[in-house]
């Protein structure tokens, strides 16, 4: 809390009074200061209380002496009577009513000093109790960091800033935030850590707000990143209870990753023996089946196990969930059995967390598994998998193996023997009987569920076969010619323009 030009006036240990420009009292004093310089505004920074006897206030510049001082962006200017002058001039008076400084009239025996510690013991008590209320601040984040970890750390930090926190992970995305939501402000703190390796606390803009943005971790890879948003310009205070907060945050983030690191290390032989074919009875604590096992060669998987299990909160949340997964290496491999998700799945994310590691793995293969009995196959499948990028095993079906080990020569010359008339004929007439016959095999040569999926009458779409049938010379009733052109058809798509594959 400020102390006031009013303040002075009411303090019952000095005899000051307002006699002009009562409009500022309420004006914040930064300090006061005692001056006879004829022009005190060059040497004063703004907020003070002026204390003057009046000795360099000559007659025929009073008030420009009034409008010095206020211009000097000062709060207050205060007159000692019967020292130098008996009273104040009607000028200083009346300029000092006009550009509502406050005049100050100091009698009796009060003397300058007094008024000047008067408003310095208030500016030290004001400095003990915010060092006391950021002390109690500290304590009471510390004692919530035994009690609920992060949330409480933060729900403490955002109660003694009267602000906003934002906790994220090691990529930009969010761990917690407090209050809950999504405000345009967390943008900006993306935006700003996007490829930041400095480490530190940095003091980002957001309009007339200010928010602080500090690193987690002093060594090593960043553990994370807070940020706290005020309404105002950061304080000290503010920058030391963030500061404190960060270093709860990273300890408990270090801890945390330790004690996951040593988790893995532990169940690590039980699980590679239940890999190998072994007694599935010592398997470690895994995800509710189905499972996605990977395999990811490298050459240092001691390497990428312990990077996978620092990631692995960040990919499945929870400090539960992210545990319950299972991690081992396998000769010159890193295996996972993660929880089977849709796509992006879990081991093709858990592969580009890897990707910055020296010696990492750059290709993954993945399995699915759906019980303890099927996880050494599921291995074995995963390993001839892994050739290059991300890929499933379970992708990999009768078709796509057809597709895979058909050359794009091969597939030109079978469309064209195939589809050639019908897409002549197709460029001649303006028309498309190849999506027509595409759309009428999908549905198994059904005419009116085809016509309805093609907006068209039954009978317009017979005379489109007919037509094709004709152009073609074959018989769409012969299970051969269906087969043919399901075949080519399926087969065009995955050329490029310039004869590459899609893959």
């Amino acid at each position: 809390m400020d102390i006031t030009v009013r303040d002075i006036t009411t303090d019952p240990a000095l005899e000051v009074c307002a006699v002009a420009g009562t409009g500022g009292l309420d004006r914040p004093i930064r300090w006061a200061h005692v001056t006879e310089l004829p022009d005190p505004a060059p040497w004063m920074r703004g907020g003070e209380l002026v204390l003057s006897a009046g000795m360099s206030v000559d007659a025929e510049g009073r008030a420009a002496y009034v409008r010095r001082i206020h211009d000097a962006g000062c709060v207050g200017l205060a007159f000692a009577i019967d020292v130098w002058m008996e009273e104040i001039p009607e000028e200083v008076l009346a300029e000092g009513d006009r550009l509502g400084l406050p005049i100050l009239r100091v009698e009796g025996g009060t003397p300058f000093i007094a008024i000047v510690e008067a408003v310095a013991d208030h500016h030290a008590k004001e400095r003990a109790r915010e060092q006391s209320r950021v002390l109690g601040a500290q304590d009471s984040m510390a004692r919530a960091a035994l009690r609920s970890g992060p949330s409480g750390v933060m729900g403490e930090l955002a109660s003694a800033t009267a602000g906003a926190c934002l906790l994220l992970d090691p990529n930009g995305l969010t761990r917690l935030a407090v209050p809950e939501g999504e405000p345009e402000w967390h943008a900006l703190v993306r935006a700003s850590v996007q490829g930041q390796r400095s480490r530190g606390m940095t003091v980002l803009a957001d309009g007339e707000a200010s928010v602080l943005l500090q690193s987690l971790g002093t060594t090593g890879r960043t553990l994370g990143w807070l940020a706290v948003r005020h309404t105002e310009p950061a304080s000290p205070h503010a920058r030391m209870l963030a500061n404190h907060a960060a270093s709860l945050l990273a300890v408990d983030l270090m801890y945390s990753r330790n004690a996951r690191r040593a988790l893995f290390r532990e169940r690590a032989p039980h699980l590679r023996a239940a890999l190998e074919g072994g007694d599935g009875r010592v398997l470690p604590p895994l995800p509710e089946p189905p499972w996605e096992v990977v395999h990811y060669p490298c050459p240092a998987p001691e390497a990428a196990l312990i990077r996978a299990s620092d990631a692995l909160p960040d990919l499945l949340g929870p400090t539960e969930a992210s545990e319950r997964v299972g991690l081992c290496t396998l000769g010159d491999a890193l295996v996972a059995v993660l929880p089977a998700t849709g796509i992006p799945r879990t081991g093709q994310r858990l592969l580009e967390a890897l990707e910055d590691l020296s010696e990492g793995p750059s290709a993954a293969g993945a399995c699915g598994a759906r019980s303890p009995a099927e996880l050494p196959a599921a291995v074995d499948r995963a390993r001839q998998a892994a050739t290059d990028g991300y890929r499933h095993a379970d992708d990999s079906d009768a078709w796509s193996l057809l597709r895979e080990n058909l050359s794009a020569e091969g597939a030109r010359a079978f469309g064209r023997a195939v589809l050639g008339p019908l897409r002549e004929h197709d460029v001649r007439n303006s028309t498309d009987l190849a999506h027509t016959l595409r759309h009428f095999l999908d549905n198994s040569a059904h005419v009116e569920a085809t016509a309805r999926e093609l907006g068209v009458h039954r009978n317009t779409l017979r005379g489109r076969l007919r037509i094709a049938e004709r152009v073609l010379g074959g018989d769409l009733r012969q299970a051969r010619t269906r087969l043919e052109l399901w075949t080519a058809l399926y087969l065009e798509p995955m050329r490029c323009y310039d004869g590459s594959w899609h893959r």
